[in-house]
């Protein structure tokens, strides 16, 4: 699949998207984010926080589970949104969670500045440990 500006806009914006439904109460850092699989589908998810941070969810880690719970294997892309003035890449445990399913994924990031992050991912986390995935559910 041809990742086009368009596509790449339409990442942004669900990303923009699921930042407005973070739970941040302890961070008060929203962060959305969407991932593009190999079917073409879009799946955001948003920071999730609790008083227990280590049980907090990244936005990332969030959009792909999403995409998993739906039987998607394979992302091909994803976008992350912070409302700041600079974007902000995704963490490390992130980037691990993202090669499992794509160690070649564009991740970009977006911001409410004009300045576009775009890097490949085996490039945010080079010789990234990772499994050759199970198939996709029948």
């Amino acid at each position: 699949m041809q990742l086009t500006d368009p596509l790449v806009q339409n990442l942004k914006e669900a990303a923009r998207r699921a930042s407005l439904n973070a739970y941040c109460p302890y961070s008060r850092f929203p962060v959305g984010a969407a991932v593009l699989t190999e079917s073409g589908e879009i799946y955001a998810g948003a920071n999730v926080e609790n008083a227990s941070y280590g049980l907090t969810l990244c936005a990332e880690r969030n959009a792909v589970a999403q995409a998993i719970a739906a039987g998607n294997r394979q992302i091909l892309a994803v976008a992350v949104f912070t409302p700041t003035p600079s974007p902000t890449p995704p963490c490390g445990a992130c980037r691990q969670v993202i090669a499992e399913f794509g160690s070649q994924a564009d991740v970009f990031g977006f911001s409410n500045g004009p300045e576009v992050f775009h890097a490949r991912l085996d490039r945010l986390l080079p010789e990234a440990p990772r499994h050759e995935g199970m198939p996709p559910p029948p």
